[in-house]
């Protein structure tokens, strides 16, 4: 099966040997983002909503970049480093997804750098 690299305008170097992307038989595999700018410095530090916000809007261009849209989510991968920042978390969730909400599971852990609270990592069918 073949597959393209996705990769949106204007990103930077990843700091380990992954892409932002991957589509595959209609289907876009995000990698798991993290509230980082172009340089890998994390974004919005202490402000859990506005990384959330970061990382939704970087996921939404990648799926943007193969094709699809937001809606096309099927499935969300949130890793967050303390759950009292839970409710900021899905509530800026909720904006990005205001209808019928993807699947996802939702785990509490430590992250590569550590002013990062979220990450997240999506699967979307965008068909064909």
């Amino acid at each position: 099966m073949p597959k393209t690299i996705i990769t949106p305008p204007g990103t930077g170097v990843p700091i380990a040997p992954f892409v932002p992307g991957t589509l595959a038989d209609g289907v876009v595999y995000v990698s798991g983002t993290l509230p980082f700018d172009r340089d890998n410095n994390v974004v919005h530090v202490g402000d859990a909503a506005a990384q959330t916000r970061h990382v939704l809007e970087t996921i939404k261009s990648v799926i943007e970049t193969a094709g699809g849209t937001m809606a096309d989510v099927t499935f969300n991968s949130i890793f967050l480093t303390d759950w009292s920042n839970y409710g900021e978390i899905n509530r800026v969730y909720a904006d990005y997804f205001p209808g019928e909400k993807p699947a996802r599971f939702c785990i509490q852990c430590g992250l590569v750098k550590p002013d990062a609270l979220v990450e997240i990592a999506s699967i979307a069918h965008i068909g064909s």
